[in-house]
């Protein structure tokens, strides 16, 4: 009986990454064909030899390189502010005792629930008075730092560091930096992994708000340049996938490189939680 559970469960897990894997496929093959054979019934589920031709399509038709750059400052910016501020934020509210911690901790739960447009009228007036339309930091610094990052990272600190271990740093001359630094942040190096993966493919993949916010045509993030690739009078499907396909391969060598420790920080905090 539990032979045949395991043999049903590997089939059900095969099934899943196949489905999960076959977009990915999908993209690869129409990238390589041209629109007509997209089109083409029954679907041709073959590589095609237009590969070479689709890149340079895109490569005339967008600033390929130029928006990625800015997309690369801006999602390495973004990464690298966000596992800053929110794990001072999250050490801070797990293993320190101030006045209004429970409230101030629920209030920044609560900006979870609402919708981010909700925020894009008031984000973008912020962006005027300060004179940051158009420019990048207009989509890093309202990103330096997120409750749910906050939320993830109080919740590995909690768990993970005792305070035995605080009180020990603190008797041997460490201040709150000290002990942020040496205890803190080596503990949760799992969590750090999880949460910068997180960040980095979200600020990258983003789109809606640097479409309102960015109106300079030198400062167009990656996803809102091949968004051009869609025109009024018809869209080459190869071409945009093709765009599509070269906007994914960093994010796949940033995985593979910090798969490990992305794995180990998800699965740790599914116990830990």
């Amino acid at each position: 009986m539990n032979r045949g559970r395991g043999i049903l469960l590997h089939v059900a897990l095969t099934v899943a990454g196949l489905l999960c894997l076959f977009p990915f496929f999908w993209t690869l093959v129409m990238a390589t064909n041209t629109t007509a054979d997209i089109y083409r019934y029954p679907p041709k589920f073959t590589f095609g030899s237009q590969f070479d031709d689709n890149i340079r399509h895109v490569l005339e038709n967008v600033a390929f390189f130029s928006s990625m750059a800015n997309t690369a400052v801006v999602a390495i910016s973004t990464t690298v502010l966000v596992l800053f501020f929110d794990s001072l934020a999250a050490f801070t509210f797990a293993k320190f005792r101030f006045p209004g911690r429970q409230a101030l901790f629920v209030i920044l739960l609560a900006t979870m629930l609402l919708p981010a447009q909700l925020s894009v009228v008031p984000q973008f007036q912020t962006m005027i008075a300060f004179g940051w339309v158009g420019s990048l930091k207009a989509l890093v610094i309202p990103a330096a730092a997120n409750a749910f990052g906050i939320f993830w990272l109080r919740q590995y600190f909690q768990n993970s560091i005792h305070d035995e271990l605080i009180e020990a740093a603190t008797l041997d001359g460490c201040g709150f930096f000290g002990v942020y630094r040496h205890v803190a942040l080596p503990s949760a190096r799992p969590a750090l992994a999880f949460l910068g993966i997180f960040t980095f493919v979200g600020s990258w993949n983003d789109y809606f708000w640097p479409l309102i916010v960015l109106t300079n045509p030198d400062h167009l993030t990656l996803q809102v340049a091949l968004s051009s690739l869609n025109r009024s009078h018809g869209v080459d499907y190869s071409m945009v996938m093709t765009g599509a396909l070269l906007a994914m391969i960093p994010l796949i060598i940033v995985f593979v490189v910090f798969a490990r420790q992305f794995i180990k920080g998800a699965t740790e905090g599914a116990i830990r939680g």
